[in-house]
């Protein structure tokens, strides 16, 4: 992906041909964003012989027969290029980054399994802080830094780097709510759930011609801010949508196109902050930056916002049970029968092994199957406030924070040449 974006960079010359590069650099990530739930969505709807599950097998198989065909289209077609200075891995930032990364996501995640408080991820967050600290260290020695830490000076590109995690963070976190709802609560099929990715990143596409205008004319803070805003209002036009069996995808396609729409404005126009307001020579540098910085946000999204709807959906259901004798007799009994029936063990493990599991085995022999519903439901819209809110705050920071004229004055034709 970095390289895929320092190759648009270090190919386009002036602000049209840069801006217009950008926009279906932009756009061809988002279709890829849009077509990998349809196929996934597709292949879990087959049954290949016997085994209920093999269908779910294929989707490592065709995600490697089109890494082929990437690997093939750019063998063919690339150009190759290289520093002239040459390039060498930067083993201590590689390491200490990816220990932080890692202890941090297990923190998050396993919070609200083992406990906010519990030793294991106060460990896992004590560690993501020690290697961070480090891999500022090692960035700052290294010769051949992972990330040049330097760019920070420049004020439009810290800005435009923090608004991209945080507007990442809104939109991962976004799909991540809208897969909990559509497959998780209400039981979709995963064809039928893919509709909504369609509309958050299918709309991409058409709207490169816009996208492309707006680039080229105009500074990208408002296209961003605009963009930042949209998914945030959509979020939380989503939260007010109430969460019952009876509602299919109609009353959500409306916010969901204004995600769609903002994120392709979004993310076009946050690569190219990202990419323009550093020299040239870095170009790969800032490629790679503006990569990582989404990819962060983008995982970010998916582990806090559901350490925060699984955490809300537990607390409700415990709260439900611990206030209602007769729903904890029903579910004691309920347990119970597992001793006497084996066949019914497996539905029993399901049940008890969280909101997910409580709100997947139907009623009857399911006590908790109404109470999982709710609490699920009024978690999934806490979800997307905390996406809204995120948006919000993403969209302020790049109109507030980004100054300056147009983005042809941002990039001049002869800095490019240059």
């Amino acid at each position: 992906m970095p390289t895929s974006l320092a190759m648009v960079v270090v190919g386009t010359h002036t602000p049209h041909t840069r801006a217009r590069a950008v926009a279906i650099w932009a756009a061809a990530l988002s279709a890829g964003n849009m077509l990998s739930p349809v196929l996934g969505g597709w292949l879990a709807g087959f049954r290949w012989g016997s085994d209920p599950n093999a269908s779910w097998r294929w989707a490592p198989v065709a995600i490697g027969i089109l890494a082929l065909v990437s690997v093939v289209a750019s063998a063919i077609f690339a150009q190759n290029s290289s520093s002239p200075e040459g390039r060498s891995l930067d083993w201590g930032g590689q390491v200490t980054v990816a220990v932080a990364l890692f202890a941090l996501m297990f923190a998050v995640i396993q919070g609200p399994t083992a406990g906010w408080g519990s030793t294991e991820v106060i460990v896992g967050f004590i560690v993501a802080v020690i290697f961070l600290v480090l891999f500022i260290m090692a960035e700052r020695r290294a010769a051949a830094p992972l990330l040049d830490l330097d760019l920070f000076k420049n004020r439009a590109f810290s800005v435009a780097s923090i608004a991209s995690v945080i507007g990442m963070f809104c939109f991962l976190g976004t799909a991540y709510s809208t897969s909990i709802r559509l497959t998780a609560i209400l039981l979709f099929t995963p064809l039928h759930a893919a509709i909504a990715f369609v509309l958050f990143n299918g709309i991409a596409l058409p709207l490169i011609p816009v996208t492309e205008r707006l680039l080229r004319n105009y500074n990208p803070r408002w296209t961003m801010g605009t963009g930042l805003a949209l998914m945030a209002a959509g979020d939380l036009w989503t939260s007010g949508v109430p969460v019952t069996s009876q509602v299919g995808l109609g009353p959500v396609i409306a916010p969901y196109v204004l995600i769609g729409i903002g994120f392709a404005l979004s993310v076009s126009a946050l690569t190219a902050v990202l990419v323009d307001t550093v020299p040239n020579h870095q170009e790969g540098m800032t490629g790679a930056a503006a990569n990582m910085l989404r990819d962060f946000g983008f995982t970010l999204g998916p582990a806090v916002v559901g350490a925060i709807t699984l955490s809300n959906a537990a607390a409700a259901i415990h709260a439900r049970v611990a206030s209602s004798p007769t729903l904890a007799h029903a579910l004691a009994t309920f347990n119970a029968s597992a001793a006497h029936n084996p066949a019914l063990a497996p539905l029993v493990g399901a049940v008890n092994s969280g909101p997910l599991g409580a709100n997947s085995v139907p009623d009857p022999p399911n006590p908790l199957k109404t109470v999982a519903f709710d609490a699920l439901g009024h978690a999934n819209a806490i979800g997307y406030v905390v996406c809204g809110i995120a948006g919000l705050v993403a969209a302020l920071l790049v109109v507030l924070g980004i100054s300056g004229g147009t983005r042809k004055a941002m990039i001049s034709e002869e800095s490019l040449e240059d």
